[in-house]
Parts: structure tokens; C-alpha cells; sequence
């Protein structure tokens, strides 16, 4: 739980100092500028999962394995082996990039007139793959220092890496457009070169962090003779532990990357969308109201990343009343958290966009609808996630493979089927999306209860207190928008009235999650005691 807030907290920092930048960088880049570094970052994910994705977790889950184990000394080795290894997978992810970045360019602009060009796209691809050299050495030593349970760090490291990269993509992106008047290409490879630096100096704030901690990391609690490993059985299983998290980040990436390639292309071949309309709604989905989803989706992150290393120390114990309770656990604080945030900027979406992005035809339309993206990625992520610490592999594919064809197969038939309804034609790929990531998810808690005897009863009832109390918030917050207007074209104004409701819906939300004892029960009495008794403490100083 300690680890689990540690690190929440730091990635929702990160999120809200990324959310926070979108409002300069989208006055200077606009939607098409929007689109294109949709483009680039749709297109990196996937590299990024190829070379890093499942490094830091893996790595976290190998050092915590060998050091509950008190064999120090392969630990350290799993270390070494690990940086090497990486370092020619970015090199090899780096050299594939930049050779296809023109075809992949092709795909996503197809032959469709006006907007981004393929020489812009391309451009932009071959910036970012820069990023791709770096962030794998990164990433392993976040995944060391984790291992350890050592939360901070990370998040520090996180911190640091995202003020950098906003930085230069604000400063540098105004300064190139604004001052020495560069074409939107290159001022948005300005901005995509900032993940470059940003993971640069993140790298090396962590390896100043593990020189320092060197004789901790290293020191032995206890005497254990070691068994004989070698170099090639340590990296087999660090690559063994990384697949499965790689295939997760990747076939997240490739959830976006469908609409990446088929949906501007869709919208204006078949239902009569202009270029720059398609472009638009592209990059409500691959860049502006991502940004927003990220503070949700930072929740399920931020526990994953405590979960795996005390998950995987309860199952070398071979403590499964343990390995159930946590799952449960992590489950319930994703479901108290993540929907209740959900519901209330689907309400204020058009008073959320406007603050960001300022009025628009299409965002606060879709953004409406395309949060609730951001609930079945966290249930994903963390139902996933689990079943790969349990290294069900074969189970980890079937779901992944199962909740990607679901999105593929039902993309266009709900494009069409919404078409029909006189509903948004775009809604279609955003319920696709959101399907594919629930068949995923129930594939894997059907999986666990099966084979693990995992009972969600308790996290059942959990969620219907949840839902009581989020039906009430709603229906308060649904009659304050009767009777207090939220349309404003204001900056201000809209702070202002997301403020207001906020707080009102929070505070309604808590008090009736005390009183059906969800709060309690989710995040224990004790914990809850004690903040408590710290803010009475503050409050009486």
C-alpha cells in the first residue's frame, strides 16, 4: 500500500505536469500539429514496447525473486546482464525505426489529400526513434531499484524526466514557431525530440541514485549459499519475464495504432469527413484526450508497480492467501478510484476541453465518451499484468490476442452501427476500443478465479458500493447542471465550475463511501485512522 501511494503519486504528478503543458502546446500546434505528433508517439509506443516496455517490471520482478531468495550475488549479475542485453535491443529497435520509417508513414497518410504529408510523418518518426537509444538503459535500472522496494527513486526519476521533456516541448516548440517562424514539421520534431532528452536525464539521475545506494543494494541480510546460474539462464529468464509485459505494452500501443492507420483514412473515404476533420477527432484519440485519460490511467501504474515486487515475494513463499488478497485488493482501489473520476469529466468534458484546448467542434463530443477508455485500461493493465507474475504465458496471449480481435473485427462494423443510430460515427472505434480491453480483462479474472480460487466477492460488493455512491454523485452533479449552466467559453469561468463541481462530487462520493464502509474496507481502518488522526494533529497545531 506504501509503495503503492509512493508511486501513484509520482506518476499522477507526472500526468498532471504533462496535462498541464497541453494547453501552450496546443495553442502553437493546433490540431494538425496534434495529429502528427499523435502520429509519432502511436508509431514509438510500439518500438518502445519492443525494446523497453516490460524491462523495469521484469527487472523489478527478477531482483525481488533473487533477493528474497538471499542470492545477492546473481543479482547483481541479473543487473549487468540486463543493462547489456538492452542496450543492443534499443540499438537493433533504433536502426528498424529509422530504415521503415517512409512505409509506416505511407500506411498511416495512405493517399488521402490535404493535412499531414508522408515526408512530415516520416520526419517525425525518424526524431523520436532517437529516444529509442536511450530509454532502455533507462528503464533497467528503474526496474533494479524497484526490485529492491524502493519506490522513491523511480518516482523521482519520473518526475524529472517529464519536467525536462514539457520544457523543451513548450519552450521549444514556441520558440521555433513563434520566433524563427519554422514550418509545423519541424517545430513538432522539436517536440518529439524532447523524449530523447527528457529519458536522458532520467538515466542519469538513476545511475547516480544506485552508485550512491551501492553498498545497500548490495549487502547481504543473510548468508545463503548460492546454486550455480549462468549468464545465459539469467538473461533467458529476464527475457522470459519481459516478453509477456513487452506484448502487453505492445498490443496496448497497437489498440491506438488501429485507428492510427484505419480511421482518418475511414472518416473520410466512407462517411465523408474532411482531411482536417478526420485529422482532428485522430487527435482527440492519439494525443488530447490520451493527456487527460493519463491522470486515471497513472492510478493503475502506480500500483502495478508496488503489486509486483510484494506479489512476486508472496508467491516464492508460496503464500496464495496472500496472492489472493492483494489482487483483490489492487482491484478494489482501482475500481473505488478510477470510475468515480471517470463519471465526472464525462460530465464536465466540454468545460475540460475548453480549459485545455479551448472551444471545439469535436473534442468535448468525444472526449465525453472516450474517457471511460481510460477505466478499461487500468482493468486491463492490472488483470494482465497479474496473470504474467503468475506466469500463466499461455493464458497472458490468449486474452491479449482475444481483446486485440475484438477491437479489430468490431472497429468497423461500429463505425458503420453508430453511423446508422444518428450517433457520432467516431464513437464506433472508441467502443471498440474499450471492448477489446474488457474482453481481455474478464478473460483473465474468469482465468484466476478458475485456477487460483480467487473470490471477488468481496470486491463484487465493493463495486456496488461503488456504484451507489457514484449514482448518487451523479445525480447531484446532473441537477446542479440544470440549475448552474457549465457552458462557458471562459478559461476562467470553467476552472471556476470544474473546481466547484468537483469538490461538491468528491465530497458527496466520500461521504456516502464512509458510510457503506467501502472506504474502510478497501483501504483498511488503520490506514484510514491514521490520516486521520494527522490532519486532527495539523488542524489543533
Amino acid at each position: 500500500m506504501q509503495g503503492a501511494f509512493i508511486a501513484t503519486f509520482g506518476i499522477v504528478l507526472c500526468k498532471i505536469i504533462g496535462l498541464v503543458y497541453v494547453i501552450p502546446f496546443y495553442s502553437i500546434i493546433g490540431d494538425q500539429g496534434g495529429a502528427l505528433y499523435g502520429y509519432a508517439y502511436s508509431i514509438y509506443s510500439i518500438f518502445l514496447g519492443i525494446s523497453t516496455a516490460g524491462i523495469p517490471l521484469a527487472m523489478s520482478k527478477l531482483i525481488s525473486e533473487y533477493a528474497t531468495l538471499g542470492y545477492y550475488d546473481i543479482k547483481e549479475r541479473a543487473f549487468i546482464l540486463g543493462k547489456r542485453v538492452l542496450n543492443i535491443v534499443g540499438i537493433i529497435s533504433f536502426v528498424l525505426l529509422m530504415l521503415f520509417a517512409h512505409p509506416l508513414a505511407e500506411m498511416i497518410i495512405g493517399d488521402t489529400v490535404g493535412g499531414n504529408s508522408v515526408a512530415d510523418v516520416e520526419f517525425v518518426l525518424r526524431i523520436i526513434s532517437l529516444a529509442v537509444l536511450i530509454v532502455p538503459a533507462m528503464s533497467v535500472y528503474r526496474g533494479y531499484i524497484q526490485g529492491h522496494k524502493v519506490i522513491a527513486p523511480t518516482s523521482v526519476s519520473q518526475v524529472l524526466e517529464q519536467l525536462v521533456r514539457v520544457f523543451i516541448i513548450v519552450i521549444g516548440s514556441f520558440v521555433g514557431m513563434k520566433i524563427f517562424h519554422l514550418s509545423l514539421r519541424n517545430t513538432v520534431g522539436i517536440a518529439v525530440f524532447s523524449a530523447t532528452i527528457g529519458a536522458f536525464c532520467s538515466y542519469l539521475y538513476l545511475r547516480i541514485v544506485v552508485r550512491r545506494n551501492r553498498r545497500i543494494f548490495k549487502n547481504k541480510e543473510e548468508k545463503v549459499k548460492e546454486p550455480t546460474v549462468t549468464n545465459k539462464e539469467i538473461v533467458y529468464k529476464l527475457l522470459g519475464y519481459a516478453f509477456p509485459f513487452i506484448m502487453i505494452d505492445i498490443f496496448k500501443s497497437l489498440y491506438n495504432s488501429v485507428d492510427v492507420f484505419m480511421l482518418v483514412q475511414l472518416l473520410t473515404n466512407g462517411f465523408n469527413y474532411t482531411k482536417e476533420s478526420a485529422e482532428t477527432i485522430m487527435s482527440v484519440i492519439s494525443t488530447w484526450g490520451l493527456k487527460i485519460n493519463q491522470i486515471i490511467i497513472a492510478i493503475s501504474t502506480g500500483i502495478m508497480i508496488s503489486l509486483i515486487p510484494n506479489l512476486t515475494s508472496s508467491i516464492v513463499k508460496k503464500d496464495m492467501v496472500d496472492v489472493r488478497k492483494k489482487i483483490n485488493q489492487s482491484l478494489q482501489i482501482i475500481i473505488y478510484l478510477s470510475i468515480p473520476m471517470a463519471i465526472g469529466l464525462s460530465i464536465l468534458a466540454p468545460n475540460v476541453w475548453t480549459v485545455f484546448y479551448g472551444s471545439s467542434t469535436y473534442g468535448p463530443e468525444a472526449y465525453s465518451l472516450y474517457v471511460f477508455v481510460a477505466v478499461a485500461t487500468i482493468l486491463f493493465t492490472s488483470t494482465i499484468t497479474t496473470v504474467q507474475v503468475l506466469k500463466d504465458y499461455k493464458m497472458v496471449f490468449i486474452s491479449l490476442i482475444c481483446g486485440f480481435l475484438t477491437k479489430l473485427i468490431l472497429n468497423v462494423p461500429l463505425l458503420y452501427g453508430f453511423s446508422k443510430m444518428g450517433l457520432p460515427v467516431y464513437y464506433g472505434a472508441i467502443t471498440a476500443t474499450i471492448l477489446g480491453y474488457l474482453c481481455c480483462s474478464f478473460i483473465c479474472l474468469f482465468f484466476l478465479n478458475h485456477k487460483y480460487q480467487v473470490n471477488y466477492e468481496e470486491t463484487i460488493k465493493r463495486f456496488l458500493d461503488v456504484v451507489i455512491a457514484v449514482i448518487i454523485m451523479t445525480i447531484v452533479l446532473l441537477v446542479m447542471r440544470l440549475l448552474i449552466p457549465i457552458t462557458s467559453t471562459n478559461r476562467i469561468i470553467n476552472i471556476l465550475l470544474i473546481v466547484m463541481y468537483a469538490s461538491i462530487g468528491g465530497i458527496i462520493y466520500l461521504v456516502v463511501t464512509i458510510k457503506n464502509g467501502a472506504l474502510n474496507k478497501i483501504f483498511g481502518e488503520e490506514l484510514i485512522n491514521g490520516i486521520i488522526k494527522k490532519i486532527k494533529k495539523r488542524g489543533r497545531a
